[in-house]
């Protein structure tokens, strides 16, 4: 699962990288909705961390910036502000959870894992195409009956995949969602990637899955 975290406080948002990366989560970071506005629209998410009082725009002008181009990516408010007014707007302002500090980390991972599960509203954890069945909480994959495991990049590129299946997804998509800010797009590493899930994947079954689209991307599906 792949999120974003807008902090502006930098010793925080250190904690909160390091803290959720040792959860198993990949993590963007921004300390401003500036930055934050170019990694949303560039990048995608499972989850966005938003902080309301942040330099400039506030998370709640950010989160109805996203709202307003049709962006669904579940918001999880992390604030000090914590009346019910407060939380009551958040919600108001197309927020999915709030949390206010100081806060529970386990609380934290755990309600990011609830919202994860559930982006845009459409998938349940068990998913299945063919014979191939995915549980989306655990990682456990199997297609036939047979046991398949994943390594943790192969999970993120199947995992968003599964979130476009039947789309065709470009390049620059799936990398900005599996690797990191450092990741050089110009490199054969996504084309190795999907050999590999493919190997995984498709070899010694019928239908194959995972389709590439020439000059266009990869998509999953049946033909």
């Amino acid at each position: 699962m792949k999120i974003l975290v807008v902090e502006d406080d930098e010793r925080l948002l250190s904690v909160l990288e390091t803290g959720l990366t040792e959860a198993g989560f990949r993590v963007d970071v921004a300390t401003g909705s500036r930055s934050a506005s170019l990694k949303l629209t560039i990048g995608s998410y499972d989850v966005v961390v938003l902080d309301v009082k942040l330099p400039g725009r506030s998370g709640l002008e950010l989160c109805d910036a996203m709202r307003a181009r049709q962006d669904r990516t579940p918001v999880l408010f992390l604030t000090a502000q914590g009346t019910e007014d407060d939380r009551v707007e958040g919600f108001a302002r197309g927020g999915d959870d709030y949390l206010t500090k100081p806060f529970s980390f386990r609380e934290l991972v755990m309600r990011i894992k609830a919202l994860g599960r559930r982006p845009a509203g459409w998938l349940d954890d068990i998913h299945r195409i063919a014979d191939l069945t995915v549980d989306l909480n655990s990682r456990q994959v199997t297609r036939a009956d047979r046991s398949i495991e994943l390594t943790t990049q192969e999970w993120s590129l199947f995992e968003f995949l599964i979130r476009n299946q039947d789309r065709v997804v470009g390049r620059d998509e799936i990398t900005a969602y599996v690797w990191d800010d450092n990741h050089d797009p110009y490199t054969n590493l996504l084309e190795v990637l999907v050999w590999r899930l493919r190997r995984k994947i498709d070899d010694g079954f019928e239908p194959k899955l995972i389709q590439t689209i020439r000059g266009s991307g990869y998509r999953l599906g049946l033909q």
